[in-house]
């Protein structure tokens, strides 16, 4: 009777790596599908799908165009509740900034485990290189992931499975060990040429989208929870932290100032959750007002509002001020000069 084609799941960041994972799965004659698992945080498409002045760049989903070069199937699973705790009580702690990657690769295989089982596929193809990532590919980090995760065996690392003791599809002669790779370090120069003799275009060669490594985004979100009192976040806040300005002038509040017109645009969908102000006779941003402001608060943060318009040069400027519930007053204020503009208000 005739062996049924062995099936595996790769974890298809949208990166290079992954995607060549997935391809020498493919050259093997496995059957292969994608899994890519939202959480929130991907830098991808967000920011240059809000801003005009980005436009030129192509926004898509990395993962999707991806499978699409691949000609596979792509899953993609949100995860935005369950990833709260990987973010917030990492078991093996954060990287330079608040990346939880040991916990984050655990988290993302062990889902796919799950995934595996539940549709009867046999393996995990991840996009890992030993050495690559100071926390999660590492010799001795490598292991845990597999242990944590529950796939154990079944987790098969194509681009450096040489280096690796052999998993379980190697040992039942699912893949050719001989045909995988050895890749070690950071240089990606052996991923590049295979890319271009297999003609796949790639967003960039390491994958890694997450927000959580970017020490001016990390910066925002710890200044979010200090705020708060406590370390908690939802989805809008943490889309709130990827767009515009973010300036602390007071302890008590702090203003999200939209750069141009798309990151004003966006920010227009919370008024109904914000004080929000802008300069109805300039041209100028939308700034929100998160926290408290009492009434001398309220005309500071007009007036670095005015000192973003296109009135700065004024005397005075009149600034609505809009709350939550649809009410509207207006104040006149002088724009901030620019001495008076803190760097340590910026986040």
């Amino acid at each position: 009777m005739e062996e049924r084609k062995r099936k595996a799941v790769v974890l298809l960041s949208g990166g290079l790596d992954s995607m060549l994972a997935a391809r020498l799965m493919l050259d093997q004659g496995i059957h292969v599908e994608g899994i890519n698992f939202f959480t929130g945080f991907c830098v991808e498409g967000h920011t240059h799908a809000v801003r005009h002045d980005r436009r030129a760049r192509p926004v898509r989903n990395n993962a999707l165009h991806s499978a699409e070069q691949l000609g596979i199937r792509l899953h993609i699973i949100e995860v935005i509740e369950e990833y709260k705790d990987v973010v917030l009580n990492p078991r093996h702690g954060y990287g330079a900034h608040l990346n939880p990657c040991l916990d984050c690769k655990s988290f993302m295989v062990g889902h796919a485990r799950q995934w595996m089982e539940e549709h009867d596929f046999d393996f995990i193809v991840t996009g890992e290189v030993l050495g690559q990532r100071p926390m999660s590919q590492r010799r001795d980090t490598l292991p845990v992931v597999a242990r944590e995760s529950g796939a154990l065996d079944r987790l098969l690392r194509p681009l450096c499975a040489k280096l690796l003791p052999p998993t379980l599809p190697e040992r039942e002669g699912w893949v050719d060990r001989e045909r995988l790779l050895g890749l070690s370090g950071r240089n990606r120069k052996p991923q590049i040429g295979m890319a271009h003799t297999y003609g796949y275009e790639y967003a960039q060669p390491a994958g890694g989208c997450c927000f959580l490594t970017d020490p001016n985004y990390t910066k925002k979100l710890r200044d979010l929870w200090g705020s708060r009192g406590e370390r908690r976040y939802d989805f809008d806040d943490i889309m709130l932290l990827k767009i515009g300005r973010h300036l602390r002038p007071r302890p008590s509040f702090k203003l999200i100032i939209g750069r141009e017109e798309g990151e004003n645009r966006f920010l227009e969908g919370y008024r109904n959750r914000f004080v929000h102000l802008w300069t109805p006779e300039h041209n100028g941003p939308l700034a929100l007002l998160q926290g408290e402001a009492d009434d001398a608060d309220l005309d500071l943060a007009c007036a670095i509002a005015a000192r973003f318009g296109q009135g700065r040069a004024a005397q005075t400027v009149r600034v609505a001020v809009g709350g939550p519930d649809g009410s509207r007053h207006d104040r006149e204020v002088a724009p901030l000069p620019p001495h008076a503009l803190a760097a340590d208000w910026y986040l």
